[in-house]
């Protein structure tokens, strides 16, 4: 007798699966994805709730604007579901947005060996369209004076054109021969790190405030926030500013598209913020653009 109950539970299980099953094809997302794999209704109602969640995690994505935006399980990351003969298995496959971290990663990581290495010796000097900015950093280590109160770079151009390595060559030659200490610092990854180890905030922002060069390397390519740009850059180029200290800048931006980009909401008062982050950079810079051929290729 108990046999017969437990089947006939078993029997308004499969009933009420298949049922939430069926509703759940009504949903153009989730019958799209069951026809593209070509899931049968005896296997698909067995793993509803999971079909259930790739369908919402893939429609997650297609209104993502980025990483920070992500509302999946696992950061960057879409639930997919691969049929393996009467079963299916789950997977997190890394989104457009992942996979392109992961690349600029990997590239920086190369890029970070290079940089270390970086000499005046190793610059290539055949390149015409490098002509103004090399005469400029032979200028600037020529004259340099830690007592001088000497203006920075402000250096933009084109992806991959060797922005960074022109300017660690300087400041390694600045170091290595005139024993002058200086931070280069990838701009993205300083808002990272900061909010990530609080214990350090200060003494890292002490740091960055007052060492006798600084490099921001790739400004612009940041997620911009309140706190980043007033908090963070504003309170850095206004203490360096304030004592006269040599501050790089390398940017894809010109100095206007930075000014854009710096405006979050380009609301009026984002505007005048922005505007006041500007004005700093061109107190402690010159500007020269380097447009060439990419280097990494």
């Amino acid at each position: 007798m108990e046999s017969l109950k437990d089947n006939t539970k078993v029997k308004e299980l499969k009933k009420e699966l298949l049922k939430d099953y069926q509703n759940n094809l009504k949903d153009r997302d989730f019958q799209a994805l069951i026809n593209k794999l070509n899931i049968k209704e005896e296997l698909g109602y067995l793993y509803n709730s999971s079909l259930i969640d790739c369908t919402k995690e893939m429609k997650n994505c297609q209104n993502c604007n980025g990483l920070y935006e992500c509302k999946n399980k696992v950061l960057g990351h879409y639930l997919y579901p691969e049929v393996m003969g009467k079963a299916i298995d789950f997977i997190y496959i890394p989104c457009k947005f992942k996979k392109e971290q992961e690349r600029l990663l990997k590239l920086k990581n190369t890029a970070s060996k290079e940089l270390l290495n970086a000499r005046f010796n190793k610059i290539d000097v055949k390149d015409k369209n490098r002509v103004a900015v090399i005469k400029w950093i032979k200028k600037f280590y020529d004259e340099f004076d830690i007592y001088k109160d000497m203006k920075g770079l402000y250096l933009h151009g084109s992806f991959g054109s060797g922005k960074s390595f022109l300017l660690y060559a300087l400041l390694n030659e600045l170091n290595i021969n005139k024993k002058v200490d200086f931070i280069a610092l990838y701009f993205p990854d300083v808002l990272k790190d900061l909010k990530e180890d609080w214990d350090t905030y200060n003494s890292k922002m002490e740091r960055y405030s007052t060492v006798p060069i600084l490099l921001l390397d790739d400004i612009g390519a940041e997620q911009v926030s309140e706190w980043g740009r007033d908090e963070v850059l504003g309170t850095i180029l206004q203490n360096r500013m304030n004592n006269h200290l040599t501050t790089f800048f390398t940017s894809n931006l010109t100095i206007e598209e930075l000014e854009y980009h710096l405006s979050l909401s380009k609301s009026s008062l984002d505007k005048v913020k922005a505007r006041r982050i500007i004005e700093r950079i061109k107190q402690l810079t010159e500007d020269i653009e380097l447009i060439t051929d990419n280097k990494r290729n």
